[in-house]
């Protein structure tokens, strides 16, 4: 039987010039029955389309900040280092993926891309720009463990999955206004949103945590792969 190819977005690791996918995401599609496939930088029109064509499903993966301009903001001094290639990537990937009704799931980054896209905002430096006693910047490994809990909200899709009391979390911005088009289904205990999706797509969801990190658990987060996956085919 045939798995469906969920392509993938790239890491860049600047220092040595080179594109690389952590593990636990293609793991995670592994386990839920997809073929992680790792796409190569880029935004050429003509190769967007290929992936559109060639892949069933898409995973937008965590990475570093977003261009503020973007969003409509001007930088500010802890706003974090950014890359103008995988944000120049991801805004046409993700546009045309959404075009063709792709299954999409977004992990940390792959959240605030999804929303700053739609038209919302993000806060750029949680410490300095909301007040909150949580941890959302977990720091050292291991990254599977909780950090802080998680109200998910009642009667959406992600109240049907397994309960989970927490998430990991490794992220210093979130989302600050959301999006037109999106649906918030879970809030961190502070406030900071957690898990939106979109209603009027087949499926688009996305997560503010690291659901990749706790691939060899079932649960919660094995379940949100296997939704895109199931999703895809």
């Amino acid at each position: 039987m045939r798995k469906p190819i969920i392509g993938v977005t790239p890491s860049v690791d600047e220092k040595n010039h080179r594109c690389l996918v952590q593990p636990g995401y293609l793991e995670s599609i592994d386990r839920a029955g997809g073929l992680g496939l790792m796409l190569p930088l880029t935004d050429r029109e003509e190769d967007i389309a290929q992936f559109i064509e060639r892949c069933d499903g898409f995973l937008f993966v965590g990475g570093p900040d977003i261009e503020p301009w973007r969003y409509g903001q001007e930088l500010l001094p802890e706003c974090g280092p950014q890359n103008v290639q995988r944000d120049a990537m991801e805004w046409k990937l993700l546009t045309a993926a959404l075009a063709a009704d792709k299954p999409i799931l977004g992990v940390c980054r792959g959240i605030q891309v999804l929303n700053a896209l739609l038209g919302g905002t993000l806060y750029q430096d949680i410490p300095s720009q909301y007040e909150t006693e949580l941890t959302h910047e977990m720091g050292d490994p291991p990254y599977n463990r909780e950090t802080h809990p998680i109200r998910v909200v009642e009667g959406t899709p992600l109240a049907e999955l397994s309960h989970a009391d927490g998430v990991n979390s490794r992220h210093h911005q979130a989302i600050q206004e959301l999006a037109p088009g999106l649906e918030i289904m879970a809030y961190a205990a502070d406030g900071i949103v957690e898990a939106v999706r979109m209603p009027e797509k087949r499926f688009v969801w996305a997560v503010q945590w690291h659901p990749e990190a706790f691939w060899e658990e079932a649960g919660m987060n094995l379940e949100l792969f296997q939704k895109l996956v199931a999703a895809a085919k």
